[in-house]
C-alpha cells in the first residue's frame, strides 16, 4: 500500500476558487483503506478539484511524465497543498495523475515528437550515414516505438487508451484517475477494471472520480459521493448514479416521455 490518508491540516479562509467550493470548505479527511477508492458526484460538485489538490500534494506527475506545475490550468490545485497532509505507509514515486482531457493532447504530442525524431534522424543519415548526431533522435524514436508500437494515433480510441495505460503503469504506484471512463465503451470500461485489478495485485493503489456505475461496482472498493458539499461514504446500492441508471434501464420510456413532454 502507499497513500493511507488525506487530512485537512489547516483551513485557508478565501472566497476565491478553489476555496469557495463547498467540498473544499467542508473537507476534513479521506482514508484510502481499499486498493481502489471511488468518488462520485454531479458535474460542478468539485470532485475534480479535490483530486487535483490531492495529486499536487502527493507530487504526482501527469500521465505524460511532466510535472503538474508545468500545466498552468492546475495552478489552483497547488493553492490547496498547504491545507492538506498526506499520510503514507510507504511514499512512492511511481504513479501519475490522469485526466480524460489529457489523453488526446498527449497522443497528439507523442505523434509529433516521434515524427520529428524520425525525420531528423533520416536527415542526418542522408548527410552523413556515420554521424553520431543521429543517436539521440534514433533513441527517442526507438523508445517511443517500444512503448507505443506504431503510434497511439494509429489505433482506435479505446485501443490507444489501453496502450497508453499499459505503457505507463508501474507496480506499487499511486494512481489518481479523473473520469477515466470518458473515452471508453462499457466493454472497455470492464477491461480497464480488469487491468486495475491486476495492478492492485502488484501493490498499486487507485483514487478514481467517475460517473460510471461500472467502475462503482469494483469489488470491495471504498465508495464516496459528494452530497450537498460533503463527502459521504456509500454502498453501491446507495450511489445516486447507480440508482438513476438502474431506474432508467428498467423504464426508459417513462423517463423519456417525461423529458420530451
Amino acid at each position: 500500500m502507499s497513500l493511507r490518508k488525506i487530512i485537512r491540516k489547516q483551513e485557508t479562509v478565501d472566497d476565491h476558487y478553489p476555496f469557495n467550493l463547498d467540498i473544499i470548505r467542508n473537507f476534513e479527511s479521506l482514508s484510502l483503506e481499499s486498493p481502489v477508492t471511488i468518488i462520485a458526484g454531479d458535474n460542478g460538485s468539485g470532485k475534480t478539484t479535490l483530486l487535483e489538490g490531492i495529486a499536487a500534494a502527493a507530487g504526482s506527475i501527469l500521465i505524460s511524465g511532466e510535472h503538474m506545475e508545468r500545466d498552468h490550468s492546475l495552478s489552483p490545485a497547488f493553492d490547496l497543498t498547504d491545507d492538506l497532509k498526506l499520510v503514507w505507509d510507504v511514499k512512492t514515486k511511481n504513479g501519475f495523475f490522469f485526466r480524460a482531457s489529457d489523453f488526446i493532447t498527449y497522443t497528439r504530442s507523442i505523434a509529433i515528437i516521434r515524427e520529428e525524431a524520425r525525420a531528423k534522424a533520416e536527415e542526418i543519415k542522408r548527410r552523413d550515414p556515420y554521424s553520431l548526431e543521429i543517436l539521440p533522435y534514433a533513441r527517442t524514436y526507438n523508445e517511443l516505438h517500444n512503448l507505443y508500437g506504431d503510434g497511439l494515433e494509429k489505433r482506435s480510441h479505446g485501443e490507444s487508451f489501453f496502450d497508453l495505460f499499459q505503457a505507463r503503469f508501474r507496480p506499487g504506484g499511486f494512481y489518481i484517475l479523473d473520469e477515466p471512463e470518458a473515452p471508453l465503451s462499457p466493454q472497455n470500461q470492464l477491461s480497464l477494471l480488469a487491468m486495475i485489478h491486476d495492478m492492485t495485485k502488484d501493490g498499486a493503489k487507485f483514487l478514481i472520480s467517475t460517473h460510471s456505475p461500472i467502475f462503482m461496482a469494483y469489488p470491495d472498493a471504498d465508495l464516496y459521493e459528494i452530497q450537498d458539499g460533503e463527502l459521504v461514504r456509500c454502498t453501491f446500492e446507495e450511489m445516486t448514479h447507480v440508482q438513476l441508471t438502474r431506474d432508467f434501464l428498467n423504464a426508459p420510456d417513462r423517463y423519456l416521455r417525461h423529458l420530451f413532454e
